[in-house]
């Protein structure tokens, strides 16, 4: 399917800003150790659809605040996504050799590499968050606290804790939708989250976003596992099929495609109807919920 033409339109201009901010974040390739920094570069530069750094953005906007201003933390929150991809991709972990239609990191240099890849994306999205220009150090703090909690152990670490433990366990729709909202839901509701305090917005709007965000992720996840059923590795960037051999439990597994296509619209609603308080402005943020179950890959 097509996105909606707005949020195609947004989600292009985001990507071409945000690889601008992470070009500058980052160290130059031939900054020594030279073969490091390649490295560390390959897995940003891949292609994403930079769809969180939007979603950050796009609640700035609902809630006025400055976008050059929020282009840093944008691109920081970037840099945590990926360094979750790097250590997701693992033997360790997924094991998985293909990513955005390109060797994983630790295929294209080595594992030790990859997993030092990781740790370095990971503090350097904490040193951009530190930094904020043109942020209060209140504020600066807000954002890194929020985007920490989620990116941890009470977040995405935990989902993917999770997620481990249950490889091969028959679990409930419960379980699974408990991983999901860690492991991928978290990150999005902080990328909201992080865009409305960022704009200095009220206590009503930021309880919009974050519902809007925790409903938004969840049917992203769930489209995810319709993808990794429906799709084919050339079409989604990734070795397609590998949840269902890997034996992990996936939102289909569980509950059919049908329903979980039905499931992931009823988030999207949710999410959408959350935005009720921001009316029109929220009308950008509602376009990306549409995109987040339309998407193809």
């Amino acid at each position: 399917m097509t996105p909606p033409p707005a949020a195609a339109a947004f989600l292009e201009e985001c990507r071409l800003r945000v690889d601008g901010a992470l070009d500058r974040i980052l160290p130059d390739a031939s900054t020594e150790p030279s073969r490091f920094h390649r490295a560390l570069r390959y897995p940003v530069f891949a292609g994403g659809k930079r769809l969180r750094p939007a979603l950050l953005l796009a609640a700035n906007q609902a809630c006025g605040g400055d976008p050059e201003a929020a282009l840093p933390a944008a691109a920081a929150l970037e840099l945590i996504h990926t360094y979750s991809l790097v250590h997701d991709d693992l033997p360790a972990m997924d094991d998985d050799a293909l990513r955005r239609g390109r060797p994983t990191c630790h295929v294209a240099f080595d594992e030790a590499t990859a997993i030092l890849v990781g740790d370095a994306l990971l503090t350097l999205s904490f040193e951009t968050l530190a930094t904020l220009p043109a942020i209060t150090p209140a504020i600066r703090a807000q954002v890194a606290s929020e985007i920490a909690a989620a990116a941890g152990s009470r977040g995405m670490v935990a989902g993917q804790a999770l997620d481990l433990e249950s490889e091969g366990e028959a679990i409930d729709g419960a379980r699974l939708e408990q991983i999901h909202r860690l492991k991928t839901g978290a990150l999005i509701r902080a990328a909201v989250g992080s865009g409305g305090l960022l704009a200095s917005a009220s206590a009503a709007e930021l309880d919009a976003l974050r519902q809007f965000g925790a409903a938004a992720g969840l049917a992203f996840q769930i489209v995810d596992d319709l993808l990794d059923v429906e799709g084919t590795s050339a079409a989604i960037g990734k070795t397609a099929g590998k949840d269902a051999r890997a034996g992990k439990a996936t939102f289909p597994s569980v509950w059919g495609i049908p329903a979980s296509r039905q499931r992931a619209a009823e988030a999207a609603g949710r999410a959408q109807a959350a935005l009720l308080p921001l009316g029109a402005r929220g009308d950008l943020l509602r376009a990306l919920a549409d995109f987040v179950v339309t998407r193809d890959r």
